[in-house]
């Protein structure tokens, strides 16, 4: 009797085979194959195995095509800003030659990367292109009693503030476009949208504390329950395990969470409180340093490169990025460049026509002549905003993954590949569990089947049903009712739990 027998050894971070045949009767074998595959693990991850956390192996594959993705759609966004702006003729000489038109459409030629600011003179050195601006930012600074060295690249905040009501050159406003799309701000389609849309308005405040009172009672933590009383009358309940009364007197950051209302007013609960949750993170907190970043912009009532620009006239050796400012909405980006390319259409009619508009169309749009006609509609602002720079892509649909209904469907006439004709049953996609229609259907589902036994005694029982239209009705609004009142109960004990 022969028998082939795989043999396995599974370790950590290796696994050995062997496959041997084995003949029983003669007591005689031989191996048919052997060998070994070594898992490749770095001693951190080793480390991390030991320790009992389970350790992706593909998480550094998904972060380096995340990084791929974003580089590959910024290029994508240059070269069809290249093509427009090559259209309009607006490109500086040096940078227009070393880019192609033809077999890359708007992509540097081979070994370039030329700088739009820079160009190379006969002595083959860099000078920076825009002298102009430049001396006239420095006679700005001279102006401020700032009498100091100033890099050339501060040029660009110089000029998104000029732009904002003067005119400068066809290049300059090339060179303010194209820095746009290397900094375009914080946008996620499905975080903040989805607050806005429960009626959410998370704010930052820093405010002074005025007391610290401390509650008798202690968690089930160990920790101690504060009650934080700050400078406009609001208290802010935490607990903590280490003594807060040293915030007595002191300046805070808050981020502050309130409920609204359909008509903007501010959510109470049952004891006439307004609905508000605090949090008061570390100074390092990306939220943090987000919202207080983005109301310094706002109370300015400046754009982003004019509050940039007027900041660094008052104080030239703060640092800019990470400093002055940090990571912001697109909002803030998206309204600047939108008010700097009305400004210059309005004094620059002549380089922004309707002929040169529907030559861009077309350069960018070739071979789709569908997007050609929505986009006749638009202007300028619309091609370089929404269509090119901050171009959002639509989410993936995701109907595939909706289940089919099992009670509703269509019958239709389909022909088979013989050409008879044959019906076809297809069954329509059914709603989320979650949906309110689908929570009433289930509730009308329970009621119809809901058997009711009376017990007279221990040797009679009886079953009974609910055969009546009118008591069906009057059950389902006993029901629905019911189910406000636990909504409500559930969302006191969660907001007096938030304090």
């Amino acid at each position: 009797m022969t028998k082939t027998i795989l043999g396995l050894d599974l370790g950590t971070n290796s696994i050995g085979w062997a496959l041997i045949q084995n003949d029983f009767e003669n007591k005689e074998g031989k191996i048919l194959g052997m060998g070994s595959r070594i898992i490749p693990m770095t001693q951190d991850i080793k480390d991390e195995f030991g320790k009992g956390n389970s350790v992706s192996q593909t998480a550094d594959r998904t972060r380096f095509r995340s990084t791929r993705r974003l580089r590959e759609r910024h290029l994508l966004r240059r070269s069809r800003l290249h093509r427009v702006l090559n259209v309009l003729g607006f490109l500086p000489e040096h940078y227009a030659k070393e880019l192609d038109f033809e077999n890359r459409l708007g992509q540097f030629m081979a070994e370039t990367e030329p700088k739009i600011a820079w160009k190379k003179n006969e002595k083959e050195k860099f000078e920076f292109l825009f002298q102009q601006s430049f001396h006239e930012m420095l006679e700005d600074f001279k102006a401020n009693g700032q009498d100091i060295k100033i890099p050339y690249d501060w040029t660009i905040y110089y000029l998104r503030k000029k732009a904002i009501a003067h005119k400068i050159s066809k290049e300059e406003l090339a060179w303010l476009v194209l820095n746009f799309n290397q900094k375009r701000g914080y946008y996620q389609l499905r975080g903040d949208e989805e607050e806005e849309k429960a009626n959410k308005l998370v704010e930052f405040y820093s405010l002074k504390v005025v007391d610290v009172v401390p509650d008798p009672e202690i968690n089930r933590k160990g920790e101690i329950w504060y009650s934080i009383h700050l400078e406009n009358g609001w208290i802010y309940r935490r607990s903590s395990k280490i003594d807060l009364s040293d915030w007595n007197n002191k300046i805070r950051d808050f981020i502050v969470t309130t409920e609204l209302n359909d008509d903007g007013s501010v959510k109470t609960d049952k004891e006439g409180n307004e609905r508000r949750s605090f949090r008061a993170p570390g100074e390092e907190d990306w939220t943090l340093i987000k919202k207080k970043t983005e109301q310094d912009i706002e109370h300015s009532r400046k754009t982003v490169g004019t509050y940039i620009y007027e900041n660094l006239l008052l104080n030239p050796k703060q640092k800019i990025k990470g400093k002055l400012v940090r990571t912001i909405e697109r909002k803030f980006y998206k309204e600047e460049l939108e008010t700097i390319l009305r400004k210059q259409i309005e004094l620059q009619p002549e380089l922004f026509t309707d002929d040169l508009y529907s030559d861009c169309v077309r350069e960018l749009y070739r071979n789709n002549e569908v997007h050609q006609i929505q986009l006749s509609k638009r202007d300028f602002v619309h091609l370089f905003v929404n269509d090119i720079i901050f171009y959002q892509r639509p989410l993936k649909s995701q109907k595939s993954s909706i289940g089919n209904c099992a009670l509703e469907y269509r019958v239709y006439k389909v022909k088979g590949k013989d050409g008879k004709e044959f019906d076809k049953k297809e069954y329509l996609k059914a709603i989320p569990k979650s949906h309110p229609l689908y929570q009433e259907f289930r509730i009308w589902q329970w009621m119809y089947n809901l058997k009711i036994f009376r017990r007279e005694d221990e040797a009679d029982v009886t079953q009974t049903y609910i055969n009546s239209d009118e008591d069906r009705a009057r059950l389902f609004d006993f029901l629905m009712q019911q189910k406000e009142v636990d909504q409500k109960i559930l969302s006191n004990i969660y907001w007096n739990h938030r304090g």
